[in-house]
């Protein structure tokens, strides 16, 4: 190791130490930033004014149009993508390309967002006597209550913080933590306020666990038509063993004339028969089969077809519809290509 090796390995534990102290201060002031803004939204004027925020986008027709120039235009985003997976349509508008034509994405249906530390950046000043003309609420998230935004907002929530947690008190830190809380408080206040549901989220989150959980259904994973084994009562035991093997899922279903499962019967069932020994040719699929096979509706939930297989310790279920009748199959392996499990 060279001198300057080592040197540079006996600074690391106090490099490490410098290191930690930075980040817990960064946090630490942060912290303190955020409880100050929730007791801030407990108390006049803030109170009032995030109540009137919400009123605001609830009674919106359109849409919530966020913008922010910088970092604050990174929380915008943010905020807008939240807004709008919660219940409450929104996008996000870049002010300085708004200027070049974007704006014409703003109509007098919808209620902006601005978000501003300083409330004086020109890319959004410059079109607020527009936003005002066309008559469209502006709901302003600025530091400064005295700010250029702040006044021409029809309603200001206050985002001022005490210091930055940079240790110039120079980058947005501190500041746009409280951006961030101040945007999801109001996305959360406003899913309440909609009665926003588990379902409802999916419907946002299609491609998402919850999303697959709860908008997939049995029917939509199943096995269905030929695919599906099934032979009569009456049916001998070399025949049944052949549909198992035709269709590969196991086992086989016992339906009666009517196509109402009867029974079933499994590889589990022939391993046990083999066990016993004897010649089982002369046996008929009724004589062998398990009675009242367990079964799920086809417009029942998957989550719930894997609940009903662990419960009770099986792969494969059977599919009926609402009068009864055998309509499809559906094992683990279905639920796991479809990420249900």
């Amino acid at each position: 190791m060279l001198p300057n090796d080592e040197a540079r390995a006996g600074d690391c534990p106090a490099a490490g130490e410098r290191a930690v102290q930075a980040g817990m201060r960064a946090l630490g002031i942060e912290a303190q930033a955020l409880l100050k803004l929730q007791a801030g939204l407990g108390q006049a004027p803030q109170a009032g004014a995030f109540a009137a925020a919400v009123a605001t986008v609830l009674a919106c027709r359109g849409r919530v149009v966020v913008m922010g120039m910088g970092k604050s235009g990174h929380v915008g985003r943010k905020i807008a993508a939240t807004l709008a997976s919660t219940g409450t349509p929104a996008l996000f508008v870049h002010p300085a390309e708004a200027s070049h034509g974007d704006l014409g994405m703003v109509t007098a249906a919808d209620v902006v967002i601005a978000i501003s530390n300083s409330g004086e950046s020109d890319e959004l000043n410059v079109i607020l006597p527009v936003l005002k003309r066309q008559g469209v609420p502006l709901i302003a998230m600025s530091g400064r209550p005295d700010s250029t935004l702040a006044r021409h907002a029809s309603t200001a929530l206050s985002t001022a913080v005490e210091q930055e947690a940079c240790p110039l008190n120079l980058a947005p830190t501190a500041s746009t933590t409280v951006q961030i809380a101040l945007g999801d408080a109001l996305a959360v206040a406003l899913l309440e306020a909609r009665g926003f549901r588990e379902e409802d989220f999916a419907r946002s989150h299609p491609g998402g666990a919850l999303g697959r959980k709860l908008l997939l259904h049995v029917r939509d994973l199943m096995r269905a038509g030929e695919a599906v084994p099934r032979v009569a009562p009456d049916t001998p035991f070399t025949t049944m063993l052949r549909e198992m093997s035709a269709k590969g899922l196991g086992f086989t279903a016992v339906v009666d004339a009517d196509g109402r499962p009867r029974g079933v019967f499994t590889d589990g069932d022939l391993r046990r028969l083999i066990e016993k020994g004897g010649d089982w040719r002369g046996h008929r699929a009724e004589q062998l089969m398990h009675d009242a096979p367990r079964s799920i509706r086809d417009d029942a939930l998957a989550v719930e077809a894997a609940g009903l297989m662990e419960a009770h310790r099986i792969t494969s279920l059977l599919v009926v519809d609402g009068g009864g009748l055998l309509v499809g199959a559906i094992n683990t392996n279905d639920l796991m290509r479809a990420k249900v499990i």
